[in-house]
């Protein structure tokens, strides 16, 4: 599941020319409403065909603050409920590779085929 928590880079605030109109097209304002974070969520989720659930951050930023998760962090949550990894925060401390390993020793591999950008790096 990934969580929506408020924008790393809004276009009204800290914008990165990496999320530029020319590049991926992810611009948007820092949502001041719980619809407009739902609207953008969504907009994400269609747009890039994003096949993973959604949740949304509360405007308090409750999960935001609970987890550390600005900008950007992964854990897994086991079947208890607890956190059993924690990752670093992104975008340079994050490892998609070392949870996917992570899984792989707890639970097992799992072979996926490789994407375009897996072959690539």
């Amino acid at each position: 599941m990934t969580i929506y928590i408020r924008e790393a880079h809004p276009t009204d605030e800290w914008e990165m020319k990496s999320n530029a109109k020319e590049k991926d097209d992810v611009c948007y304002v820092q949502p001041k409403t719980i619809v407009d974070r739902v609207a953008i969520a969504n907009d994400f989720a269609k747009r890039f065909k994003y096949p993973v659930p959604f949740g949304i951050d509360e405007m308090s930023n409750t999960a935001n603050d609970a987890y550390a998760a600005w900008p950007e962090r992964l854990y897994i949550i086991d079947e208890s409920g607890r956190v059993s990894y924690k990752g670093g925060n992104g975008p340079f401390k994050y490892d998609p590779k070392e949870v996917r390993a992570w899984l792989a020793q707890r639970y097992g591999e799992v072979k996926h085929p490789e994407s375009t950008a897996e072959k690539k790096s």
